[in-house]
């Protein structure tokens, strides 16, 4: 999946007008011309694409986390890194405040089944002998799953 399809079902997802989402990136101190994201909310074959890279996908992200359940006090605002899967869907798991069960329950919604131990795998630390790395599918199926829970499409 790329960080543009990403971007985009998340705006759908939860409904986000293009202001909302420009208030998002401003709750990281992370300035966002309106242009800038509807350029990045096309598709790669449609005029006027641009890519969003991993720091922009982050900030998102981040802004999320934020919006979704504020900063803790005498906390710093987080440093953007680099993504893969496994790091997007701990921030999603973080911003919705998702335990195992939940997370289970809206893979199920998206007819994708995964077990506890494989979820944990996900979560795990990269150097970890038990570490999994997150596949496109499971991203995806999560995203549906998020998708039929809070749009019901």
């Amino acid at each position: 999946m790329t960080n543009n399809d990403i971007l985009r079902r998340l705006r759908f997802i939860f409904d986000f007008s293009n202001s909302k989402v420009i208030k998002i990136f401003a709750k990281v101190q992370q300035d966002m011309a309106e242009d800038r994201l509807l350029a990045m909310l096309k598709k790669e074959e449609e005029d006027g694409y641009s890519a969003c890279n991993d720091i922009t996908l982050c900030q998102f992200l981040d802004g999320l986390i934020l919006d979704k359940r504020g900063l803790k006090p005498g906390a710093e605002l987080p440093k953007p890194t680099a993504l893969n899967n496994n790091l997007i869907f701990k921030k999603l798991r973080i911003a919705l405040e998702l335990k195992e069960e939940d997370i289970i329950a809206i893979l199920k919604l998206a007819d994708f089944n995964l077990g506890k131990s494989e979820l944990g795998a996900l979560f795990r630390n990269p150097d970890h002998k038990h570490f999994k790395p997150c596949g496109d599918q499971i991203l995806r199926n999560f995203l549906k799953g998020l998708s039929l829970k809070h749009r019901g499409l």
